[in-house]
């Protein structure tokens, strides 16, 4: 009953509802976008996908776009937070128009990845500035619950974008201008983001204005005495360093299925085959992002709960520990109700650890520094993502059946469950102590 008081107030602060808005908005066209992007390289029936392409592909869209995350942090900590999610999301509305228009130019792979990157790169000042703009508009009491409510709330979005892509693209004729009608789709619902941050004065989300330097130029010339400070922040918090480390290992585990999901539902499910009709295997792939949403969902509800009887760490804890026991019972028949059964219970589980990681490093942050320590956190999340398709594509065969591969991330999900619990107590005790200043 508590916690849907809490739900309650939440949604009557004007602030919050504004700001959930812009992260609905720009989810829901990531959602859009990023299956517009999956069906094009991975889906398309003149394409002969692979987990090494896969891998190809998102190296080239995360790890370069990583290294702008110290740089976004930075500038996070010293721009208008709502400026940067109203400028963001309208150049990312004209990049998309672009990568559609590339698409129905057949250009070469390596331009059509280039346009992608410059959409996602982008993004990363979007993900980052909502995370470090949230505290601004709710009170420390409540931030477990908004951080269950606003980022579970855009991963659902961005759930639900991907499938209203998936219908949009099963209802079009096949071919590449199906691929770039969806990529025109997510663009329209870019600019809608971008206008709804219009709603929200100025200097809302901080920083505070004494930190606002007056352009890029004297923010970039700060960056590496801002990343150095950030880092030895970060050192000074060892709780917020410990949970950031289980949740990239965790994301890890993540890439991993992923991509195995990926080539089951092109090769293993259906009869779709190299020179098949992959519509069948795309029909899957949309029913398991339905059935991890779900699960992100019953995390969103479950872990204010959660967290106020085992602490954020041990939380945690019980997440990784049930993913790994989960992930060999209902992997290794390879069968699509086992999995997607799976992709239910551990998108519960992951979901649940980034709530509570997420309210860790929001809590034990100060304002000052949390653009740049949810950059690193993010720079750490796409680095975890990328290696673990990389080692995927090392493993896995070509119908996507690896034992041996599930059988490795069960064990890291559950080293990252010994190596949290282990810490419970004295998580617990800085807790209290934090909570009495």
């Amino acid at each position: 009953m508590g916690s849907v008081r809490d739900l309650r107030v939440l949604l009557r602060l004007r602030d919050f509802r504004r700001l959930l808005l812009v992260r609905l908005l720009s989810q829901l066209s990531d959602g859009v976008y990023q299956v517009a992007l999956a069906t094009y390289v991975v889906f398309s029936p003149e394409k002969q996908a692979s987990p090494a392409a896969i891998a190809s592909a998102m190296a080239v869209l995360l790890l370069p776009y990583s290294l702008l995350g110290p740089f976004t942090g930075v500038l996070l900590d010293r721009w208008r937070r709502r400026q940067v999610l109203l400028h963001c999301n309208l150049l990312r509305a004209v990049l998309s128009a672009g990568t559609a228009v590339l698409m129905l130019l057949h250009v070469p792979d390596w331009l059509f990845y280039l346009s992608a990157l410059s959409v996602t790169a982008v993004n990363r000042f979007v993900l980052a500035g909502l995370s470090a703009a949230l505290p601004r508009v709710v009170d420390g009491e409540r931030l477990v619950m908004a951080n269950s409510l606003s980022p579970t709330a855009g991963t659902l979005a961005a759930t639900a974008g991907g499938g209203l892509a998936f219908l949009v693209h099963l209802g079009l004729a096949k071919g590449t201008g199906a691929d770039a009608t969806v990529v025109l789709l997510a663009a329209l619902v870019y600019l809608c983001a971008g206008l709804a941050a219009l709603t929200m004065p100025p200097d809302l989300l901080g920083p505070d204005p004494s930190r606002v330097l007056p352009g890029a130029r004297a923010a970039l010339a700060h960056t590496a005495r801002g990343l150095a400070d950030g880092l030895r922040h970060l050192r000074m918090r060892p709780l917020a360093a410990r949970t950031m480390a289980a949740m990239s290992v965790m994301r890890f585990c993540y890439g991993g299925l992923t991509v195995t999901v990926l080539m089951l539902c092109r090769y293993a499910w259906t009869d779709a085959g190299p020179d098949g009709d992959p519509d069948g295997g795309l029909a899957l792939l949309g029913l398991a992002v339905a059935v991890s949403g779900a699960g992100f969902f019953a995390a969103a509800v479950i872990t204010p709960w959660a967290t106020g009887r085992l602490g954020t760490s041990g939380w945690i804890a019980v997440c990784a520990g049930s993913a790994a026991v989960l992930l060999p019972v209902l992997g290794l028949p390879f069968r699509p109700t086992p999995i997607l059964a799976a992709a239910f219970l551990i998108g519960a589980a992951t979901q649940g650890a980034k709530i509570a990681t997420d309210t860790v490093v929001q809590s034990s942050v100060d304002d000052a520094y949390r653009g740049r320590v949810f950059s690193l956190y993010d720079v750490l999340f796409n680095v975890a993502f990328v290696g673990a398709a990389a080692v995927s594509a090392l493993m896995l065969p070509p119908d996507g059946r690896s034992a041996v591969l599930l059988t490795v991330l069960s064990a890291l999900y559950a080293t990252v469950a010994f190596g949290i619990a282990s810490g419970t107590d004295s998580v617990r005790d800085w807790l209290r102590v934090s909570a009495r200043r």
